[in-house]
C-alpha cells in the first residue's frame, strides 16, 4: 500500500485536471473548455521509443555497419532515412545508468544508479523519482512499457509504479541472467536454489501490479524479441483505435548475449550468432514500424531508435562477440567514446528535417525536450541534466544546445566531453586475463595530475594523447565538472552500489 500511495502522490503532483488514486480517476464536470482541451489533446503526437540493448555504433547500416558486416538493417535505417540521424548521440556506459538517464533526465548517480544492477545489490529506482512516463501522464497520455527494464525489481521500481499504465513481456532484469541456470545445474545446485536466482518474465498493470508469468531462460531468449514486437504492435493498435495520445517505450533485448535467435533467423546472416541477432532485431523494429504505418498514425507519431550503450567486441563471452563500435575505441562498461556513442535516430513526418546531424545529443535530453513538445512541466525541485533540444530537432536552429557531457562509473566522473575533445582524469586500460578484458572487465590508471586529452574528430581511436597541446581546453573541462559538483551541495547523490568498495 505504501508503494501505491507513493505512485498516487506523484500522479497527483503532475496531473493537470484530476488525480489518479488507486485506479480511480477524479475529474471535474465537463465545460466548454473541455472540448477545446480534447481537440488539443488529439493533436499531441504519439511517441514510440525503441531502446536496443548493446547495439554498437558500427552495427547499423546507417552508421557504417549493416550489410557491410553481414547483417542488413533496412528497417532501422528507414527511421533515419525519413528523419534525423544523430551521428553524435551519447549515452551512459551501461544498461542501468542509461535507462535511468533516459527516464529521469538526470545523470545516473543522482538516482543512485551509476552502476549496472546485479541481482542482490541494493541500487534500484526510487519511488520519489519523476519519470518520463509521469511527465506524459501529467498531460493526458496513455503509457506503456514492453521488454527490458533493468531499473530494479522492488515494487517501487516497477514500470507500473513509475508512470506506466501497463508492462508486457517484462524482462525486469537482464539477458545474461538466463545463463545462470545451466551453470548452476552443472555445479549441482538444487532446483529450489536455482529458482531463487532464475530471472522471470513479468506482466501487469498499474491497477493489478505485476505477476511472474514464466522463467526467462535461454530457450525463451530465442523468441523474446519476437514477443516484444507482438506486444508492442498490440498496444499501438489499441491506442490508435481509441485515438488517444500514447507514449510507448520498447526495451528490445538484442543484441545482448546470449545471441540466440528463433529458427527464422538462426544461421541466416553471413557472420554468425551476433549478426543473426541483428537480423531478428531489425525485423522486430520493422514489425513495430509497420503497425504505426498501417494504423494510420504515422504522420502524428514521433519514432525514436537508440541503443543503451556500445557493443562488447572484446569484453563479452567469446561465443557471443561480434558487435562493432565503428571507428571508436571503448566498449560497454568503460567511459570511452565507443561505449557511450551509439546509434540514434528520430522521425516525425513534416516536423523533423531529414538528414544526418553531428550536433551533440544526450539520452538525458529527451526528458525536457518531450516535456516542451507535449506541453508538460519539468520538475523544478531537483537538478535536471537533460537539455531542451526542441528547436534543434525541429530545424529552427542549426546547432545543438549541448556542448559538454559527463560520464560516470558509480559516483565518479571518469570522462568529460567538451565539444570534440575527450578528457580522462584516469585513463582506461584493459584488465587482467587471457585475453585481457576491456570495458566492464577493465580498469583505470592514475595520471600525473593532468587529464589525458584526445581530439576524437582527428583521432577516433584515442591513440594520440594531445595533453601537451591541450592546456587551453582544461578550463572548459574544469567548468563542466565544477557546475555539476556545485549542484551536489544542495542535492547530494544517494551513492551508487559497488562490489569493489
Amino acid at each position: 500500500m505504501k508503494n501505491k500511495s507513493n505512485f498516487a502522490r506523484k500522479a497527483c503532483k503532475w496531473a493537470a485536471v484530476g488525480c489518479v488514486l488507486a485506479g480511480v480517476t477524479l475529474a471535474v464536470a465537463a465545460t466548454p473548455q473541455d472540448a477545446a482541451a480534447a481537440s488539443k489533446k488529439a493533436e499531441k503526437p504519439n511517441v514510440v521509443l525503441m531502446l536496443s540493448d548493446n547495439v554498437g555504433y558500427g552495427d547499423i547500416g546507417a552508421f557504417q555497419g549493416g550489410a557491410i558486416r553481414g547483417a542488413a538493417t533496412p528497417n532501422i535505417d528507414s527511421i533515419g532515412a525519413k528523419g534525423m540521424t544523430f551521428t553524435q548521440f551519447l549515452v551512459e556506459p551501461g544498461c542501468t545508468p542509461s535507462r535511468a538517464g533516459l527516464l529521469t533526465g538526470r545523470y545516473s548517480p543522482r538516482c543512485g544508479l551509476g552502476t549496472i544492477i546485479i541481482g542482490g545489490t541494493p541500487n534500484t529506482l526510487q519511488a520519489e523519482e519523476i519519470t518520463m512516463a509521469e511527465i506524459f501522464k501529467s498531460v493526458g497520455y496513455a503509457t506503456g512499457y514492453v521488454g527490458k527494464w533493468h531499473l530494479g525489481s522492488e515494487e517501487q521500481s516497477w514500470p507500473v509504479r513509475q508512470g506506466f499504465d501497463e508492462y508486457r513481456v517484462g524482462v525486469i532484469e537482464t539477458s545474461d541472467s538466463t545463463l545462470y541456470r545451466p551453470q548452476m545445474e552443472r555445479l549441482g545446485f538444487s532446483e529450489e536454489t536455482i529458482q531463487k536466482k532464475a530471472p522471470g518474465i513479468w506482466d501487469g498493470t498499474t491497477k493489478d501490479g505485476l505477476k511472474r508469468v514464466r522463467e526467462y531462460d535461454v530457450e525463451y531468449k530465442h523468441i523474446v524479441e519476437d514477443d516484444i514486437a507482438k506486444a508492442s504492435v498490440k498496444i499501438i493498435n489499441t491506442h490508435a483505435a481509441t485515438k488517444e495520445p500514447f507514449f510507448l517505450l520498447v526495451g528490445l533485448t538484442q543484441t545482448h548475449y546470449p545471441n540466440v535467435t528463433s529458427p527464422e533467423f538462426s544461421g541466416k546472416s553471413e557472420n554468425g550468432p551476433y549478426a543473426d541477432a541483428l537480423l531478428q532485431h531489425d525485423h522486430a523494429v520493422g514489425e513495430i514500424l509497420d503497425a504505426i504505418q498501417k494504423s494510420g498514425i504515422e504522420d502524428n507519431t514521433i519514432v525514436i531508435y537508440i541503443s543503451d550503450n556500445g557493443a562488447t567486441p572484446l569484453g563479452g563471452p567469446a561465443e557471443f562477440r561480434g558487435g562493432s563500435n565503428g571507428m571508436y575505441s571503448g566498449e560497454l562498461g568503460d567511459g570511452r567514446e565507443g561505449s557511450i556513442r551509439t546509434p540514434g535516430m528520430i522521425k516525425w513526418p513534416g516536423k523533423i528535417p531529414v538528414g544526418k546531424n553531428n550536433g551533440m545529443f544526450a539520452i538525458h535530453d529527451f526528458f525536457p525536450t518531450f516535456a516542451n513538445i507535449i506541453g508538460a512541466e519539468v520538475p523544478k525541485d531537483r537538478p535536471i541534466d537533460g537539455i531542451d533540444q526542441t528547436d534543434f530537432l525541429l530545424g529552427k536552429q542549426d546547432n545543438s544546445n549541448r556542448e559538454a557531457f559527463l560520464t560516470f562509473i558509480g559516483d565518479e566522473i571518469v570522462a568529460v566531453r567538451w565539444r570534440q575533445f575527450r578528457l580522462y582524469p584516469n585513463q582506461f586500460v584493459s584488465g587482467p586475463g587471457n585475453p585481457s578484458m576491456p570495458g566492464t572487465g577493465g580498469g583505470r590508471i592514475e595520471g600525473n595530475s593532468l587529464p589525458a586529452t584526445f581530439n576524437i574528430e582527428q583521432d577516433p581511436r584515442e591513440e594520440n594523447n594531445m595533453l601537451a597541446l591541450g592546456g587551453w581546453i582544461f578550463p572548459h573541462y574544469m567548468k563542466a565538472i565544477g557546475e555539476y559538483k556545485k549542484t551536489l551541495e544542495k542535492y547530494p547523490n544517494p551513492g551508487s552500489a559497488s562490489l569493489n568498495p
